[in-house]
């Protein structure tokens, strides 16, 4: 039975590469402008799973799609790292001069501002979706109009590509995770990562001593986030991710955790996809 994919974005995005690189066998892309409603299709049972950027090397964490994991019960079963290349585009016969407006996602615009302030004639728009902006100028002929959006959408598209890998770092990485909801696990021998997240009471060291419990059990930090707790203001609940050896020191760990803290959920626990 083929295996239908959700993803942020059209045919030509990061997320439509993310996913033809991750799953060997054959798949249905469904396309989703917003995260939202990337998620929504999973609830609904319209995808087996779906590929959702996490966080960027140089925009940092993708802090509302934490929110919406936790809040539809999604699990991480897997995770993907992307070489991201920003690429300038627009119609054929057009130079970089004629151009008025740059739309792309905001994400994409932030990346690459170096780049845009040498060209302060050109004004920066936000749109929802890279490869969606290209695939508009394409179909209905927008002069004067350029996209960032990846080599694959240029070509999909038939757009000239007036400036290539324009982001600002060259060595720009975006971890994609995989998701489904509740259900199959991962094999348990594959497990070396796992996505928590945790409510401590607001007192002082309570975040110290689960730190300490993570390195008294081998466990590696990999990443902290931490967002308010809207119900209770002051409070916060922790995002974490940690890779690990040992997969009893790591359910070690868990338990200690998940008796310290308030409150306390597995987000998934996966194979570590190492860059």
């Amino acid at each position: 039975m083929q295996s239908i994919i959700a993803i942020q974005g059209i045919q030509g995005s990061f997320h439509h590469q993310v996913a033809i690189d991750y799953f060997p066998l054959d798949i249905q892309i469904l396309e989703c402008l917003t995260f939202d409603t990337l998620t929504a299709k999973l609830v609904s049972g319209k995808a087996n799973r779906a590929v959702m950027a996490i966080e960027n090397s140089i925009a940092g964490s993708i802090i509302p799609n934490y929110a919406l994991l936790d809040h539809h019960d999604l699990q991480i079963v897997g995770e993907s790292y992307l070489s991201i290349h920003h690429n300038l585009m627009g119609l054929p016969k057009q130079s970089i001069q004629d151009l008025k407006e740059i739309h792309s996602h905001p994400m994409a615009l932030l990346q690459c501002k170096a780049f845009f302030s040498k060209y302060p004639h050109i004004r920066l728009v936000e749109a929802e979706d890279t490869a969606d902006i290209a695939r508009k100028i394409q179909e209905e002929q927008l002069h004067g109009i350029g996209a960032v959006a990846s080599i694959k959408a240029a070509e999909i598209f038939n757009l000239k590509v007036f400036s290539e890998s324009i982001q600002t770092i060259k060595n720009n990485i975006t971890r994609f995770v995989i998701i489904q909801q509740k259900g199959t696990l991962v094999d348990q021998n594959k497990i070396n990562k796992a996505s928590l997240k945790f409510v401590l009471d607001h007192q002082r060291g309570s975040l110290a001593a689960v730190l300490n419990v993570m390195s008294d059990c081998q466990l590696n930090l990999t990443k902290i986030q931490s967002l308010p707790v809207i119900e209770t203001p002051g409070k916060y609940a922790f995002f974490v991710d940690v890779t690990f050896d040992s997969f009893d020191f790591y359910q070690k760990a868990r338990s200690i955790i998940q008796i310290m803290a308030t409150e306390f959920k597995i987000l998934g626990e996966y194979q570590n996809n190492k860059i």
